[in-house]
């Protein structure tokens, strides 16, 4: 995605980034508060008890774990599709922008790559509100479209270049990271259970 929404590819379709990224930004908070929204109306259908939704979480982030750390063969659960690219040709920025945020901020439609976007949704389910979930969603796709300011330097292909080189040389730090992130979740929930 930053590679096609950058300053250089907004120029060289004739939009302006600053519109398309907004409306990616827009669109990502939008497609987040929604998976949010759904998942708390879910919750509160089946409102499980605290100490159940605990055993729940403890066990889904042992299950994520093995997954991020592929135990045992473990797979996460993903789509194996991307947003459609050939989008860009075809509406204007602000188009594709919002529909590109939307998917990505459902976070579910397109590739997960760490199991902490299942535990999020988890938990909301597990909290069992439908405006918690709409706070949580909200700032998750918040968060998740605001990715896209790494790419408000790029200009040239070879800042595009460069912005990669960047993000391969981070993954690896942002992947342990995750990992680390769901193992709290795992051990704060055992906790809260012998607590």
């Amino acid at each position: 995605m930053l590679s096609s929404i950058s300053p250089f590819g907004e120029r060289s379709r004739n939009n302006r980034w600053w519109l398309t990224a907004s409306a990616y930004i827009a669109g990502s908070v939008a497609g987040g508060a929604t998976t949010g929204v759904v998942f708390g109306l879910i919750g509160e259908a089946i409102a499980p008890q605290p100490e159940v939704g605990l055993a729940i979480l403890a066990a889904a982030g042992v299950m994520g774990l093995a997954a991020d750390l592929d135990v045992a063969g473990a797979r996460l659960p993903s789509w194996h599709r991307q947003v459609n690219e050939d989008w860009l040709t075809t509406y204007r920025g602000w188009v594709y922008g919002l529909g590109f945020g939307f998917q990505l901020g459902l976070s579910w439609a397109t590739i997960v790559t760490t199991s902490a976007v299942w535990l999020t949704w988890l938990a909301v389910v597990l909290a069992g509100s439908w405006s918690w979930g709409l706070v949580v969603g909200a700032f998750f796709g918040l968060v998740r479209g605001s990715l896209i300011f790494a790419a408000v330097h790029v200009d040239d292909p070879s800042r595009l270049r460069a912005l990669f080189r960047s993000i391969e040389t981070r993954a690896p730090s942002v992947q342990r990271a995750a990992v680390v992130a769901v193992g709290l979740v795992a051990v704060t929930a055992m906790g809260g259970l012998v607590s």
